[in-house]
């Protein structure tokens, strides 16, 4: 699929440097995220160029000599783009760029484009055109009368693409404009946040690297219709569903965007509000893909992320997922895990099963009587505590009911009240 004009794909070479401290596994790992990237994008890599260096050129990424080899094969391939693997400098995009003859973006440049193809939502847009804003504005020096000539391709899409003129006063305004409809539109979450809190819902965060398979589970178990790609940044506006475990207990699921590695600064900045929705959680479900031969640093990026969002102190249980697609022996690094394929529906209830069992281990146990003319209670007992015996008592005209109630619970004390009594 691709995104710009046309149906054709849009022809691409690849820069990398391997640098010293990285393992090759590392390396080629971070290469074939870069060429995922490049298709989620709608292009067709080309060619790749790499070079193992201790450290960046300062001003021309690569040495002399591999520069050279990549301008020969711009020559040779004629691509419309070339993309770094790593964050390019205003003087080192400029140099090359003058070097080989083709515009040249970088990764954030490239990670920036396919959330301006997935946004949907005014917060969603708001937020790409902002980071869009902030990551340009310092890279415009030699390149904004070519900015302002493209006319569609990679690196140039989403709301920002027709304002990159070399006014940087124009794009100071922008920026400014943007922060204050972002905070009407933060506001009205936090209202909307406050709003679910007051009503007293469990709120469970789906989080984990892109391509998790976290859309997957999030629409089988709350019956939606999201989108379900296998690419990179499939979903991208986060998206809460009502679901109901086993025992009946209802909770709130939110899907969030994928965490990936080396997010752009001004990306996280911007999608600040959007990742609070995890913060706002009382559990999360980390997704991960335990097929991919570098999960494990994708897990400790999604991990690093969310102490960083200060949400790492959340009960969090862990979901290798993809199964069906492991070749060899599994070992699972983190505690408490459980092992699935989401497109399997035993897999799916064993999920749901293993979260209530830890939201029932974070609870207390109540034994209660409600009156036959409780039915509102019942239904509150059954719907935000986990339910384990409800038995009517004919003598007693009145319901024999217990379960497990979460300590923050309104409920709590309320039921603990009646034990102790």
């Amino acid at each position: 699929m691709t995104y710009g004009k046309g149906d054709s794909m849009e022809r691409v070479l690849l820069m990398a440097v391997h640098h010293q401290t990285q393992t090759l596994e590392r390396f080629q790992s971070s290469l074939d995220e870069l060429e995922a990237l490049t298709k989620t994008a709608g292009g067709e890599v080309a060619g790749i160029v790499t070079q193992k260096r201790e450290r960046l050129h300062p001003g021309t990424y690569f040495g002399s000599g591999k520069l050279e080899e990549l301008a020969e094969l711009v020559e040779q391939e004629e691509p419309l783009l070339v993309i770094s693997n790593d964050e390019l400098s205003p003087g080192q995009l400029k140099n090359i760029s003058n070097r080989i003859g083709v515009r040249v973006i970088d990764r954030s440049q490239l990670i920036l484009d396919i959330f301006a193809t997935r946004a949907h939502t005014r917060e969603g847009k708001l937020q790409v055109e902002l980071a869009q804003m902030q990551y340009l504005l310092p890279r415009l020096y030699g390149q904004g009368t070519e900015m302002s000539r493209l006319g569609a391709g990679i690196g140039t899409r989403g709301p920002g693409e027709t304002k990159l003129e070399t006014d940087r006063r124009h794009i100071r305004r922008r920026i400014d404009e943007i922060k204050q409809q972002l905070k009407a539109v933060v506001s009205h979450r936090s209202r909307y946040r406050e709003r679910r809190k007051a009503n007293q819902a469990f709120q469970i965060a789906l989080v984990g690297y892109t391509n998790a398979g976290k859309s997957t589970i999030f629409n089988r178990v709350t019956g939606n219709d999201s989108l379900e790609q296998d690419q990179l940044f499939a979903t991208l506006d986060p998206m809460t569903r009502r679901m109901r475990l086993p025992s009946g207990f209802q909770a709130l699921l939110t899907d969030t965007v994928g965490f990936i590695q080396d997010l752009p600064t001004a990306l996280i900045a911007a999608f600040r509000s959007t990742l609070e929705e995890v913060t706002e959680a009382d559990f999360i479900i980390h997704m991960v893909n335990s097929a991919h031969p570098d999960h494990e640093q994708q897990q400790a990026t999604v991990l690093k992320l969310l102490t960083e969002l200060g949400a790492d102190q959340l009960p969090i249980l862990t979901v290798y997922n993809k199964a069906d697609l492991l070749t060899e022996d599994f070992i699972a690094s983190a505690h408490p895990y459980i092992q699935i394929s989401a497109f399997k529906e035993e897999d799916r209830r064993l999920v749901m099963e293993k979260v209530q069992e830890m939201i029932q281990e974070a609870s207390e146990f109540y034994d209660t009587i409600v009156p036959a003319s409780g039915g509102r209670l019942l239904d509150k007992l059954a719907q935000e505590t986990i339910l384990t015996k409800r038995e009517y008592n004919e003598e007693m005209d009145a319901y024999e009911v217990s379960g497990f109630v979460l300590p923050n619970h309104p409920l709590f004390h309320q039921l603990k009240g009646k034990n102790e009594a």
